[in-house]
């Protein structure tokens, strides 16, 4: 099975590369739009900025590389933020994916952004298959996706 990382000069690649090889998964690290599309998943890892990522993205074809992935796709933080339509991060038009549009926190009485432990659930996809309804992720965030017919799990802050 090859899974592909997408390098887009954002990110925590090396901890998605170093969690996959925990468990035996050899990935390639590649921004190579031949590749994605010839691998058997994809992941699109990230931490940054959402308009300089989405810069950096057209800059290198990559947006159109990214739209056309039909196989197996997981988006992670930034990653899963600029698969939407559009994000509040410095009013940055996303690249369209998801159908939702990605909010900021309001600091109202919380603490922003949510940096810690919280409980996960409400699981509507095979990706959290046996993965326990309430178990703990850990967040550092200053931005969510709305919930939509795409959401696969939910968590509240």
């Amino acid at each position: 099975m090859r899974v592909a990382i997408i390098k887009y000069n954002a990110g925590n690649t090396a901890s998605v590369t170093n969690a996959l090889a925990r468990l035996g998964i050899c990935p390639i690290l590649t921004d190579d739009p031949n590749e994605l599309l010839a691998a058997d998943k994809v992941i699109f890892p990230g931490v940054g900025e959402a308009s300089s990522a989405m810069k950096f993205l057209k800059s290198a074809g990559l947006d159109g590389a990214i739209r056309a992935i039909d196989q197996p796709f997981l988006g992670i933080c930034l990653g899963m933020q600029l698969l939407c339509e559009s994000s509040e991060e410095n009013s940055t038009d996303c690249l369209g994916i998801v159908s939702l549009k990605v909010r900021r926190f309001s600091s109202s009485g919380l603490k922003v952004p949510e940096i810690g432990w919280n409980t996960i659930g409400n699981f509507r996809s095979p990706l959290f298959k046996g993965v326990p309804d309430g178990s703990y992720l850990y967040f550092v965030h200053g931005f969510y996706v709305e919930t939509g017919a795409a959401t696969a799990a939910t968590t509240a802050y």
